[in-house]
């Protein structure tokens, strides 16, 4: 099936009332108090300790087979698949269908991924949406790039966070039955394809030193997904091009695109939430929408939602920085 063309007055109605993104709150109707900084050491001591780790995984490449490296890029592809094209697009916006079959390969990628269960992924995103760089955003840009990078990870949430979270519809996540399922069996599943998985499969298939495994396919593999996750909500965020909607902090960041499988296009996303590609340019530089088309061909996914190009030049028209020409 073919992605789906919404129209204008589509466009303002689809996902958005359904997930309560339609009324974006701004940031000086809910920033009415000093964030409070309340440090969380133990959550401070495992991500130093992590990113200590990757460096010295980073030692062992040269003392380790080419075919690890391979897998290692592979896993990081596969994990991300589970962020991007799962509690990104899928759960999160409901930007397109997929059968039972791509929701359960989904739901294991993202587990692999470690970025909490989906169900605490896309409450913690759709929050994010509706009260972007406000005291009910998570990872507030506003509050500079450490903290939202991983900053948010290290200090409790802003109360505000709490309290915004627990009006945001999550219906469609405690319906779905592959959601409830992973989140029940977390903990076990992040045990089972975070770590053990990637680290047996070189050791077993072709002689790699378990050591090697463990530290590249888990540790390395993991951290750089963190990192290129965290990219969306902190580089995404202060620095780019606007060429839909100047007013906003969001940016399309090149790099970031990159880094993220299609990520990137961050201004066109908070704009338009919804469509599935999360750009205006189809397949360009954009693997996760790759992936999603290539589930299509398969039968695996329908109801690609797209914006219609005249809604998109009526919107770079009024409110965009003339930054970027559309294809």
């Amino acid at each position: 099936m073919a992605p789906r063309n919404l129209e204008p007055e589509s466009v303002t109605t689809c996902n958005e009332d359904q997930l309560g993104l339609d009324n974006v709150v701004k940031a000086d109707a809910i920033n009415d108090d000093k964030p409070p900084m309340k440090i969380v050491w133990r959550n401070v001591v495992i991500f130093a300790i992590l990113h200590l780790a990757a460096l010295y995984a980073v030692t062992l490449i040269p003392r380790s087979q080419p075919l690890t490296w391979v897998w290692s890029v592979m896993y990081f592809m596969l994990a991300g698949m589970g962020v991007t094209a799962g509690a990104h697009r899928l759960w999160s916006h409901r930007s397109y269908k997929a059968r039972t079959p791509l929701r359960v390969l989904l739901a294991v990628c993202q587990s692999a991924a470690l970025q909490n269960d989906i169900f605490d992924w896309v409450r913690d995103h759709r929050v994010h949406h509706k009260y972007s760089e406000t005291d009910a955003d998570p990872h507030n840009a506003t509050r500079g790039f450490f903290f939202s990078h991983i900053g948010w990870l290290l200090v409790k949430k802003h109360p505000k966070v709490i309290a915004k979270g627990k009006l945001i519809s999550l219906q469609d996540l405690y319906d779905d039955p592959v959601v409830m399922i992973q989140k029940r069996f977390y903990k076990l599943s992040v045990l089972l394809m975070c770590f053990i998985v990637p680290t047996i499969v070189p050791w077993y298939f072709w002689g790699e030193t378990l050591w090697n495994s463990f530290y590249l396919a888990s540790i390395l593999r993991y951290t750089v997904v963190l990192n290129s996750t965290w990219l969306v909500n902190s580089a995404a965020h202060m620095w780019g091009s606007k060429p839909y909607d100047r007013t906003i902090n969001p940016s399309n960041n090149l790099a970031v695109v990159f880094c993220a499988f299609g990520e990137g296009f961050h201004n066109y996303h908070h704009v338009f939430p919804h469509d599935y590609a999360t750009s205006e340019f189809g397949l360009r530089y954009n693997f996760t929408t790759m992936f999603i088309d290539f589930f299509a061909l398969l039968g695996l996914v329908s109801d690609r939602k797209v914006i219609s190009p005249k809604t998109i030049q009526m919107r770079k028209g009024r409110t965009g920085d003339r930054s970027v020409k559309s294809s």
